[in-house]
């Protein structure tokens, strides 16, 4: 953009020098037409945005008057000097006043070469100039700025892309390792109350924990390479050794759900992330898990016995945000959630998601 710009000014250069001025008129045509030049860089440099929302309207007219005024001085060689109006008044301007002020500019410089006396032959070739000088530089110039807008484009996409993988991997950490820490530090504390009175199954005990151990560095390790398949008939098992370490009485029926590929992930997912949040926050003595197909949608759900009656559902979501996570991973699926007391002391988690 710029190397074209300089070229017609150069050419403009030419033109005055080609048509035998005295020192004095091309001491003056060259500050005015640098003067001009300066304004259309104004016009057109992406660094001037501020400069253009603030004072355009000035310098486009400052331009116009140096377009024009010094046509009457200096005959058909400034003639050259509107096709720089024109690419500002398109660049400037907007809609509809943009392609009326650009025909303007273009008929008056036709209109101002016959008035100053020169044969049609060059009032034509000043009028097809004009618009195809400024047609080159205001293309060129868009041409520059949609160049940097892909760039700051591009640039902001990489950024999202990041912040989506972040959340992504904070998801993941917080589904796997919330329900693997609490599992092991239930199978713990079992662990030390029976060290004494019953070591088998204390040994026992400690054998679930090395399990969910190596599973939860396993879970780590599918998060860091950025996938991660999940079972929710091997949830459903490990739900049971989990909930049964707590001393909690659990019902499983998911006889009436087989899913598959990714709504098989998600629902192993909120069964999960189900449990921790029953571990972690409430005081649940019973725990019916139940999956089923209800039009068209596989539903699965989870009620304890652990609220309190008048226990609200914007408590049990403050900790850790593990229900808004689902939501994300449901709705990625066309799924939905929701969870709630019933008044009567529990608490229910339904999932839904396509069949």
């Amino acid at each position: 953009m710029v190397i074209v710009q300089l070229g017609f000014v150069l050419i403009g250069f030419l033109n005055m020098a080609t048509s035998h001025p005295t020192d004095s008129q091309f001491v003056a045509a060259s500050l005015t037409f640098t003067a001009a030049s300066a304004l259309q860089f104004v016009h057109c440099a992406p660094r001037m945005q501020r400069v253009r929302e603030r004072y355009g309207r000035w310098t486009l007219l400052a331009q116009a008057v140096l377009t024009y005024v010094p046509l009457v001085l200096f005959g058909f060689a400034w003639g050259g000097m509107a096709g720089f109006l024109g690419s500002s008044v398109l660049l400037l301007l907007r809609g509809k006043r943009a392609g009326a002020a650009f025909g303007a500019v273009v008929v008056l410089s036709g209109v101002s070469g016959a008035l100053l006396g020169i044969s049609v032959a060059e009032a034509v070739y000043l009028t097809v100039a004009t618009a195809l000088t400024g047609l080159i530089v205001f293309g060129l110039t868009r041409l520059a700025q949609l160049v940097i807008e892909v760039q700051q484009a591009q640039q902001e996409l990489a950024r999202l892309a990041v912040t989506r993988e972040r959340l992504r991997f904070a998801r993941d950490l917080h589904d796997l390792l919330g329900y693997s820490l609490s599992a092991i530090t239930l199978k713990s504390e079992l662990t030390c109350r029976l060290v004494t009175a019953n070591p088998e199954r204390a040994l026992d005990e400690l054998g679930g924990v090395l399990e969910i151990s190596r599973q939860a560095l396993a879970d780590v390790r599918a998060v860091a390479r950025g996938y991660r398949d999940m079972s929710l008939e091997s949830e459903a098992v490990s739900a049971r050794s989990v909930l049964a370490a707590a001393d909690i009485e659990a019902r499983f029926d998911l006889g009436g759900i087989q899913p598959t590929g990714e709504a098989d992930t998600v629902l192993a997912t909120v069964l999960r992330e189900g449990v921790t949040n029953l571990l972690r926050h409430s005081k649940a003595e019973c725990c019916v898990v139940r999956g089923g197909v209800e039009g068209g949608r596989l539903r699965l759900t989870l009620s304890n016995d652990g609220v309190p009656e008048r226990a609200a559902l914007g408590d049990a979501d403050r900790h850790g945000g593990g229900l808004d996570n689902l939501e994300v991973r449901l709705a990625k699926v066309g799924g939905r959630l929701s969870a709630g007391p019933d008044g009567r002391g529990w608490f229910h988690l339904v999932a839904e998601v396509p069949v």
